[in-house]
């Protein structure tokens, strides 16, 4: 045997005994192997070997100390105060009322009534009015068109919305609102001629809305049972 097959004979046998260390190091496939763990993926979320002691949790909110359940009304209104006790019973009543979220729908609604009776549109007042308050608004509009009149209006947007009174009686939910918006609007003949209002200057609205909703209802959403304006 030459010198050059005793090389190539050593390297041969060093490589097989590498082999055969790592093979016992990293083990066999043995067709049971679990598949990859996907963090990403729902599934496997709670499969994670990061959760094992590996990730810091968070204390969660209210960990060593109750939350206060009516911290959202106490923003809004005095503790105490007579607003502060009708929310806190209606809150009592129907656990899923939060006046932040109240507010922030009724923020939206107030606008789409507004644009909405501006533009004629009897479908979408129609979801969001009380039948009684429809039928003043449909009344109103009807007699706009009957004059060949036409209303432009840009909603500017909501400078300040309060809760000035609440209510609840059997499951009857009542909330009245003060909502102060900035509006361009102005009403036109059919000649074309404005005749109320200013197409170019924004005036400041000041209405008194009340909303309602029974709790019993399968329609969760809320709906205008009477307006009143300051002006």
């Amino acid at each position: 045997m030459g010198s050059s097959d005793f090389i190539t004979l050593f390297f041969l046998v060093a490589a097989v005994l590498i082999f055969l260390q790592l093979r016992s190091v990293l083990g066999r496939r043995t067709g049971s192997e679990k598949p990859p763990i996907d963090p990403y993926s729902p599934r496997d979320a709670a499969k994670s070997p990061i959760e094992d002691n590996k990730v810091v949790t968070l204390p969660r909110r209210g960990d060593g100390e109750e939350e206060n359940p009516f911290a959202e009304i106490d923003a809004i209104a005095p503790v105490g105060s007579a607003l502060n006790d009708s929310l806190r019973e209606l809150t009592k009543t129907d656990p899923s009322f939060r006046p932040k979220e109240f507010l922030n729908g009724a923020r939206m609604a107030y606008e789409m009534i507004v644009m909405a009776f501006a533009d004629g549109d009897r479908k979408s007042l129609k979801n969001l009015l009380s039948k009684e308050v429809y039928e003043g608004f449909d009344a109103a509009i009807s007699e706009r068109e009957s004059r060949g009149e036409i209303v432009k209006s840009t909603f500017v947007g909501t400078e300040k919305i309060d809760i000035t009174h609440a209510s609840i009686r059997d499951s009857e939910e009542q909330i009245t609102l003060r909502i102060i918006s900035q509006l361009i609007s102005a009403t036109y003949d059919k000649d074309g001629k404005v005749i109320d209002g200013d197409a170019e200057s924004v005036s400041e609205v000041d209405d008194i809305w009340t909303f309602s909703r029974d709790i019993r209802s399968r329609d969760p959403n809320w709906k205008l049972i009477a307006t009143e304006s300051e002006q």
